[in-house]
């Protein structure tokens, strides 16, 4: 068989099996009227949720441990550093034991949850939902129980950090040349992230930037530097340099 036909065939089955969507790649959200001046507020950095791994050549994630940790401490390295550009104060959420440790994890877990869904029924267009249609509005919520998160820590607002890193293996590599000999898109490695502010009064999303085509090789500490630039560009009340607004 001809390599140019195979590759077509090849193709045409991707085109069933691995569906592409157009997401955004960077946009930032936020709540109508939320301002937040600097040096007015104590802001409570929630520990990153960070995956870093291969993405197999028929697009599935699969984790890796040791880049996973080399990225984990990258990352909060330049957390670190970012935190004297933020223009509040900011506290590291200690990580709890017991009880309270598995609260935590549900709303690590919940951010991602509403993020995405920020991303997938807002940001995108094509997908908005009927009630995310009207002209600057920005109305999502985590609910007012996450408030328990930042007992005792007297914290008005709480930073949370997802970020995920799929590396195109070998074998994707070579799918996405023989795709494009067929002239199909075929998309090599994934890197997304999200960094949204949440009032710990009312549980409310305040502010999310989202960008599903970041830069900087998480692995590395000068990546990470990048990354996290990336993450918290447009924070509100900082020196960040502001992203694409929601429109």
């Amino acid at each position: 068989m001809p390599l140019q036909l195979c590759a077509l065939r090849c193709a045409c089955i991707l085109l069933v099996i691995l569906p592409q969507v157009a997401w955004a790649q960077e946009r930032t959200g936020t709540k109508p009227g939320f301002v937040l001046p600097p040096r007015s507020a104590t802001i409570l950095l929630i520990r990153p949720t960070i995956s870093v791994g291969a993405q197999s050549t028929g697009g599935m994630f699969e984790p890796d441990a040791d880049w996973t940790a080399q990225a984990r401490e990258n990352i909060a390295a330049a957390l670190t550093l970012a935190q004297t550009r933020l223009g509040n104060q900011v506290i590291v959420a200690d990580e709890p034991v017991g009880p309270a440790a598995q609260v935590m994890a549900e709303y690590r877990a919940l951010f991602s949850v509403l993020a995405d869904s920020v991303v997938r029924y807002q940001f995108f267009a094509g997908n908005r939902l009927p009630s995310k249609k009207r002209k600057g509005q920005f109305d999502w919520t985590m609910g007012p129980g996450v408030a328990e998160i930042a007992r005792g820590t007297r914290a008005d607002y709480a930073l949370f950090v997802s970020n995920q890193d799929q590396f195109g293996s070998t074998g994707r590599k070579f799918l996405q040349v023989f795709a494009a000999m067929a002239y199909v898109s075929v998309k090599s490695g994934e890197h997304t992230g999200m960094g949204g502010l949440v009032d710990l009064r009312t549980g409310d999303l305040v502010w999310l930037n989202a960008d599903m085509a970041m830069g900087g090789d998480v692995r590395t500490p000068e990546g990470a530097k990048k990354r996290v630039a990336q993450l918290l560009e447009g924070f509100p009340g900082s020196a960040m340099p502001a992203s694409q607004t929601v429109k």
